[in-house]
């Protein structure tokens, strides 16, 4: 009884895509950002039609 045993040897190692990953601290200041910045646009929003529907009904 014969085995056959086929071995393949690569050229050369595929190459790791480059991740550059940020760091924790930087994604917590870009969510406080962005979290800040949703806050305060629907705060202006609600302002808005505050002021509209306070006048509206004079």
């Amino acid at each position: 009884m014969t085995i056959n045993i086929t071995i393949t040897r690569r050229t050369a190692p595929p190459a790791a895509p480059v991740r550059r990953a940020l760091p924790g601290w930087v994604w917590f200041i870009a969510l406080w950002c962005a979290g800040v910045g949703g806050a305060m646009s629907l705060g202006f929003a609600f302002k808005v039609l505050m002021n509209l529907t306070l006048f509206a009904v004079k």
